[in-house]
Formats: C-alpha cells, structure tokens, sequence
C-alpha cells in the first residue's frame, strides 16, 4: 500500500536527512545571502534527478511530475531556507560554525524534510498522478520576506498548484506528533518606529526643556489602549516595544527618544484601522505635550488563514499516516510567517511537526540560542509530508 510503501521510505532516508541537517545547522546563512545553502540544496536534487530552477536570488523550485495515468493536479510543497542573527550555545558536533547565525527556528530541520520528501517521491514516481512542486524559499526571517519575491517571480505559475503546503517546527510538540488549526491560525505582523523629538537639556533644570523620555513613555502606555479598549476583543492583537534610545545621560536629557516595536493581528481589516489609530494617537500625546513625532509603520506578513477544508483533509490523512494520538489541535499563535502569502494566494495549510524530547533535554523554545531538534522529527516530517502531497493529488 501507498501509505507502509511511504513509512519504510522515510525510515530508509532517515539517516541521509540527518546528515543533510547537520550540514545545513552547521552552515546557517542569513536571510536573502543563502548562497551555500541554495547551492547544497540544488547538488541534492541534481543527485535525485529532480530538475530545478533558481528564483528570488537564492530560492529555488523544482518538479516531479508521477507517471501514473489521472489528473494532473499539482501540490506545491514549501520550506524556508534561512537562519538568524543568533549566537548558538549549543555543545553539539554540528553546532553553527558561523558565528552569529544559528538556525534557531527549525529552518534546517523543514529543509532537509523537503529533500526527504523529494527523495522518497522520487522514486515513487510510478505510484502517483500529478505534479508536486517542491519550493525552497529564502529569507522567511526578514521583511518583505522571500515569500512575497518568489509569488512575484512565477513560484505559483507553471504549473499554478491546487494547494500549497508547509510544516514548521513546534518545540512544545513531543517529535513524532503534528498539529493543525483551520482558519484563522497565525498573525499579521508590523514593524512600528516613532520618533518623538523635544528640547534637551540638563537633568537639573528640566523646566527648560521639553522632556522627549517621559513623553515616548507616556506614549507606550497611551498605545496599549488601542488593543485594550479599541480592539475587538475576539480577535486578538498585540502591540509591544522592544526598544527605546534616548542618547542622554544620568543628567542629561535628550533632544529625541527613538521607539521600535510590533503590532500584530489576526484581521486585515483592522489591522488597517489600527495603523491609523496609532498613528494619530501617538501624534497628539507628543503634541499635546508640546513636542513633535515622526511614525512610521512597515507592513509586514499578512494574517496567515489556512483553508478550512484543505485543513481538516490534511488533518484526517495525518491520522491516517500516523494515528489521532499523534496528531493535535492548535490554538493561534501570534507570531508571523511568510507563508501567509501563499494562503492569500491559493488553497493553503500550515502545520507544525512536534520536535520536543524532554528526556534529552531538547525543550528551547524557537529563536532562542539552545533550540535544538529531535532528529527523529525528520521521519515524520518528511514521510508525512511526502503522504500528504499524494492523497491532496488524489492518489
């Protein structure tokens, strides 16, 4: 059968995609300069017969069309390829040899299970119908993300996909299990910079001033009324600042105080009021305090909303692959991701693949310096995966 045929494949590529791992953990390359990665990828699928094409600089796409006679659906199947701007603290052998970058969200463990899923698609080329369309996408990590370049450069075209897929790594999953959520599952995300500029001057005298720190404070706190009491409080939203310069002293005060941080929803709709209301708000607590602020909003990630029935199909043939013990319901989750862009283009689902093991001690939360995998996820990730693009084929 299709579904034990798939197991013992992804049992038989399960040290390969170990070894392709470690290699991609130990070479980690930041957002849009994957160039190594791109070109390690791009051997793997050569050695595999799969022809492929560069996009977006260093993303890439490739095609495996099965010569069994049926429709010619096409699934795309995607990963994202690089890493972060993290200081790994992990004594493992393939522990980032490239200071500063590490692979902190599992960007290596989604690549090496596509190369798994292509590796046992590839030689089941007479057991399916169809196309499956493997993309391996650059610069999640980084604003407008690569996404957003790959769509624009053709990645949904020729063949346009029915469906699109994706799996991220989820560190409070134990390996072994997935998860799903229909609709509605992760978060817009926008990056907020305001300027709040007054008259410095000494810390002694502030009269004569007109204090930039106590009005950006003053701000913050005013801000969080917009998700607080102007939110719709069944669609949840967030607004942190992470970080505020003012470049004074202990006696000094500045002339400007600089605020970054993020805002983040789960409805385009008011996720576009919001921006306004933030604006005018933090406008006219500066000036009611006589001092000016210059805002910007950088729109980011849209709302990712996996397709309802897409979700639940997905979610019955994991069952059916690996057992409803193994396979949980999620609730959102606020971070952002790209991927997003391809649910507002077609047919879509995002899951997650559990890569926890806590008698290992493998319990880092992502984008953390200690974030590690089970390496036994990459079994699962890329068997289900390979199972799933078949049964959305119709095989």
């Amino acid at each position: 059968m299709l579904k034990e045929k798939i197991r013992q494949l992804a049992g038989d590529q399960l040290t390969e995609a170990v070894a392709n791992r470690r290699h991609l953990h130990a070479n980690p390359e930041l957002s849009y300069k994957e160039y190594n990665t791109a070109a390690f990828i791009a051997g793997k699928l050569q050695a595999l017969g799969i022809p492929y094409e560069s996009m977006a600089g260093t993303g890439l796409v490739a095609l495996l069309r099965g010569n069994k006679p049926g429709p010619d659906k096409v699934v795309a199947l995607r990963a994202d390829i690089d890493a972060l701007p993290i200081y790994e603290l992990n004594n493992v052998p393939y522990k980032s040899q490239n200071d500063g970058v590490m692979h902190a969200c599992g960007h290596d463990v989604h690549t090496s299970s596509l190369l798994a899923t292509a590796a046992i698609l590839s030689r089941m080329k007479d057991d399916f119908s169809g196309t499956v369309k493997f993309i391996f996408q650059p610069a999640e990590e980084l604003i407008p993300g690569g996404a957003s370049i790959m769509i624009k450069e053709g990645v949904l075209e020729n063949p346009r996909p029915h469906h699109v897929l994706g799996q991220h790594t989820m560190p409070e999953l134990p390996a072994g299990k997935v998860g799903f959520r229909g609709g509605r599952y992760m978060a817009s995300n926008d990056e907020i910079f305001i300027t709040v500029k007054g008259k410095g001057g000494h810390g002694a005298m502030p009269q004569l001033g007109i204090d930039p720190v106590v009005i950006a404070c003053h701000i913050v706190i005013a801000l969080q009324q917009i998700v607080s009491r102007r939110a719709n409080p069944l669609l949840p939203s967030v607004l942190s600042f992470g970080r505020m310069h003012a470049n004074g002293a202990t006696n000094v005060i500045p002339d400007e105080v600089r605020l970054e941080g993020t805002f983040r929803s789960l409805d385009e709709k008011w996720r576009r009021e919001a921006h306004e209301k933030i604006k005018r708000m933090a406008v006219s607590v500066a000036e009611g305090m006589e001092a000016a602020c210059d805002i910007e909003i950088h729109q980011g990630y849209p709302v990712l909303i996996n397709h309802d029935q897409l979700t639940a199909d997905t979610r019955a043939h994991a069952i059916d692959f690996l057992g409803a013990e193994n396979v949980a319901d999620l609730d959102i989750w606020m971070a952002a991701e790209d991927f997003a862009y391809y649910s507002q283009a077609a047919d879509a689902c995002f899951y997650r693949l559990g890569v926890r093991n806590e008698a290992r001690g493998i319990t880092s939360g992502l984008h953390t310096a200690t974030f590690d995998a089970d390496e036994n996820a990459l079994e699962t990730g890329g068997g289900l995966m390979a199972y799933l693009a078949l049964k959305t084929l119709g095989n």
